[in-house]
């Protein structure tokens, strides 16, 4: 049985499925579509042009389908289709699509925390985390089981690939691997996300290939196309074809890899400072006198 608090205000116009909860003053608009089994907690506003799957759980303070932050926003925008089973938490924003026709896209199984916030034209995979405060631009694309961030910032028409996973506030402003763990503090590539790939089922076996490939498109002398294609056919049909499959297109560039840098062996011995008469040991004079 629907369940709707006195204080909401929906539109006749709304279509509302079997067993959803309405939360304290809520606003749902004409136009509206939500799905069976959905509950909403109180304040949430979800607008014109959206459609909301079944159960999914949408916290207090959240506004779905917002116009876009354009301009130049056209009176007629797209619209926006949420899936299956997210969780929206507390004041979670995510926009329609610019113009009538397109769409803004969230899948399945999402989970999108506090103040997280979704771009215009954007497309949410399925088991996708978004966490705190996390910045997704217009026209950004998250494939599946990608985990983004607190406080991530993702430029427009950027890529994140599955199975990613983007660093506490790293700045995306290229594509995003598949696979891949970014730095937050760099913003660069510093491997695998292998606690993620272990996660989500990868085996022993594809590990090692995803490992095999990564080496190829960060630690060999190829050219990205070369390495690319290389990775394409000795990869066929395995997971770390994606690599290719995901970055050939690309039209932003991909994020590079962060240099390892040279460490001290272990065995070395650390340079003794020569102190001249009168001088400290410290003083920067000696330790140019040691390098």
């Amino acid at each position: 049985m629907t369940e709707i608090h006195p204080t909401a205000v929906v539109s006749p116009l709304a279509r509302l499925g079997a067993d959803v909860q309405i939360g304290p003053f809520c606003v749902i608009e004409a136009g509206v579509e939500i799905g069976d089994r959905c509950r909403l907690e109180s304040f949430v506003t979800i607008k014109t042009g959206s459609k909301i799957g079944c159960d999914n759980k949408i916290c207090d303070h959240a506004v779905i389908g917002g116009g876009a932050q354009h301009i130049r926003a056209p009176e007629n925008p797209g619209t926006i289709v949420v899936g299956d089973r997210n969780q929206i938490r507390e004041f979670v924003t995510i926009h329609r699509a610019l113009h009538a026709g397109e769409q803004t896209i969230v899948g399945n199984d999402c989970l999108l925390m506090v103040q997280a916030h979704i771009g215009h034209d954007s497309i949410i995979g399925n088991n996708v985390i978004i966490t705190n405060n996390a910045l997704v631009a217009g026209h950004v694309v998250i494939e599946d089981r990608a985990y983004v961030s607190g406080a991530v910032a993702i430029h427009q028409f950027c890529r994140v690939g599955r199975n990613a996973m983007v660093g506490g506030q790293a700045h995306v402003v290229q594509d995003v691997p598949p696979f891949v763990t970014v730095d937050g503090c760099s913003s660069l590539v510093v491997g695998l996300n292998l606690v993620g790939l272990k996660r989500n089922g990868f085996d022993s076996e594809s590990i090692r290939e995803l490992k095999n490939a990564y080496r190829i498109l960060y630690r060999s002398n190829l050219t990205n196309g070369e390495a690319l294609e290389k990775i394409r056919m000795d990869f066929a049909g395995k997971p770390a074809e994606h690599f290719h499959t995901f970055l050939a297109p690309s039209k932003r560039g991909f994020i590079q890899a962060r240099s390892r840098g040279r460490q001290r062996p272990l065995h070395e011995e650390p340079v003794k400072l020569r102190v001249l008469p009168g001088e400290h040991p410290e003083s920067s004079e000696n330790v140019r006198q040691a390098g």
